[in-house]
């Protein structure tokens, strides 16, 4: 690929180099890894805050603020080739793995095989990647990554000398275990195949479960894992996780929760297993990425294999659809599992008590010559509507806005709930934290505050006109020099949080009057950062 890998690091000979080049260039940390620090400079009025910014998010992350410069090739794919070498001369390559669909240059899916690779390219490939690593008499696990065309010419970016997050899909389609290749080479021994003895089988995604929001720009998340239940495990199923319900998510580490990996004999029915496996995906407690994912795998231009590493940028009117209500089922679940944990607690408490036939324990809703009747308040968003309860010889008849259907159900373990509404049999899950209702439907959660009318007050509300910390993390510069008008968008300041840079803009045109915290100081999310006045 036409670039600078130099040791030469003064901005304006990079500034030429990348002239040189040719625009559009991509800016990398000559010691990174992961996305970070990557930035796209379009023309060469950009270089130098792109620069700047990328050598501050490489110094951060690795302690090197060394840089490279690459041209960067439009609607590229990232195809990935394992390779693995011992110590007595021997190298092979585990085929390929498509890792296109990315965010912040960081993979979020990845699978094997890459779709629409033929024999003859697949050979080509592995055999330049076992090449770079005979080159450097390489020895162990390892990863040679390509940037490749749409016409399929491919280019050399970098190796991982190491196994890497995406290895498992590797593993499914293999059928090896490519941690146990790696003690055995370390222990001196030769690799247990050679290169004809492997084949592909089947198809294999692995989706990256993250403690972030996609919907305000994949900020990462912090907090405690209220809940925490992954699909079941199975020959078709695997998760990889480091993390367990009651655990702390902080600003420390990467915000990555598990690896969701499927496996299934053709590509068509791996997607069907991992939006099987999204669906059974429960996480309350932190922002996450789980609906985001089922919306990515049933696009249809990743359903289609129409893939470069922009697919989420061009397909966001699909990815992230407008905000709206939650369905009318989502309030009778959440209103039934209520009525369910009262009739489990009324039963508890008589079987405890010490007379267990005592009326006063029984949830039926019995009233002498009168008709019993509740009204459930559920909030989500700025909407808040009521569910009444009327109590029935088998289950409940719950009326929503006019429509009246009978239910009944079942409490499960770690929330798993077993609905019926009028006849029709739904899985969900709703699990409780605090006054909301986390409801889990058709393979979507919502979060549904109950109401209580006994309650009168407002939530409190941040400084006017002021500027809160989307997440804990350290101000690394300040973008203006206060006081001063500034333009709505205009950056402000910028805020590192779990080693990636968030730029602060002014949420509307008006008058930066002072910063509050002061470049290197550390932010809790929420916090006020700027003293800041709308334009009149």
């Amino acid at each position: 690929m036409p670039g600078y890998h130099g040791d030469v690091q003064d901005a304006a000979f990079l500034r030429r180099e990348a002239d040189r080049i040719g625009y559009p260039v991509l800016l990398k940390p000559s010691a990174g890894g992961g996305g970070k620090g990557m930035r796209i400079v379009s023309a060469g009025a950009e270089f130098a805050d792109a620069l700047a910014s990328c050598q501050r998010e490489a110094a951060a992350s690795f302690g090197d603020d060394r840089v490279l410069i690459e041209r960067y090739v439009t609607r590229p794919r990232h195809v990935e080739i394992q390779v693995f070498a011992d110590g007595h001369g021997s190298c092979v390559h585990l085929f390929e793995r498509d890792c296109s669909v990315q965010r912040r240059h960081q993979k979020v899916l990845e699978e094997a095989p890459a779709p629409g690779m033929n024999e003859a390219r697949r050979r080509e490939m592995g055999e330049a990647a076992v090449a770079a690593a005979r080159a450097v008499g390489y020895v162990g696990a390892g990863t040679v990554e390509f940037i490749a065309d749409q016409d399929g010419r491919f280019y050399f970016m970098e190796m991982n000398t190491r196994l890497q997050v995406e290895h498992p899909v590797t593993e499914m389609i293999t059928g090896q275990d490519l941690v146990e290749w790696q003690l055995r080479v370390a222990a001196g021994e030769p690799l247990p195949l050679t290169q004809e003895q492997l084949a592909i089988r089947g198809h294999a995604l692995e989706a990256r479960i993250y403690a972030e929001d996609p919907e305000r720009g994949f900020l990462p998340s912090t907090g405690r894992l209220v809940h925490l239940a992954p699909p079941p495990g199975s020959l078709h199923v695997r998760v990889d996780t480091g993390v367990e319900q009651g655990d702390e998510i902080t600003p420390y580490y990467d915000p990555m929760i598990a690896k969701l990996i499927v496996w299934d004999a053709t590509r068509e029915l791996a997607l069907q297993r991992m939006l099987q496996a999204l669906a059974q995906y429960r996480i309350v407690g932190v922002a996450n990425n789980v609906e985001f994912l089922s919306r990515l795998v049933a696009c249809p231009a990743f359903a289609h294999a129409d893939l470069d590493t922009g697919l989420i940028e061009r397909e966001r009117e699909f990815l992230f659809p407008q905000a709206g209500d939650a369905p009318d089922d989502a309030y009778l679940v959440a209103a039934l599992a209520t009525l369910l944990r009262e009739e489990a607690h009324a039963r508890d408490g008589a079987g405890s008590g010490g007379d267990r036939w005592s009326p006063w324990r029984l949830q039926d809703g019995w009233r002498l010559n009168s008709r019993s009747e509740r009204r459930l308040v559920f909030r989500h968003g700025e909407s808040e509507r009521a569910v009444l309860v009327d109590y029935a010889a088998a289950g409940y008849r719950l009326t929503l806005d006019g429509r009246t259907a009978s239910a009944r159900g079942e409490l499960g373990a770690n929330g798993m709930l077993r609905v019926e509404l009028d006849g029709v049999r739904l899985d969900a899950g709703v699990v409780v934290a605090g006054e909301k209702r986390h409801v889990f439907l058709h393979g979507r959660t919502f979060a549904l505050a109950r109401v209580d009318p006994l309650f009168h007050g407002g939530e409190g509300q941040g400084a006017e006109g002021g500027l809160a910390a989307p997440m804990p993390g350290k101000v690394i510069a300040w973008l203006a020099a206060p006081p001063v008008d500034v333009d709505r968008g205009a950056p402000l300041m910028i805020l590192e949080a779990m080693k990636m840079e968030h730029t602060i803009t002014a949420p509307t045109a008006g008058r930066l009057i002072a910063y509050r915290y002061a470049v290197g100081e550390q932010v809790a999310e929420g916090a006020e950062l700027v003293d800041f006045e709308k334009a009149k």
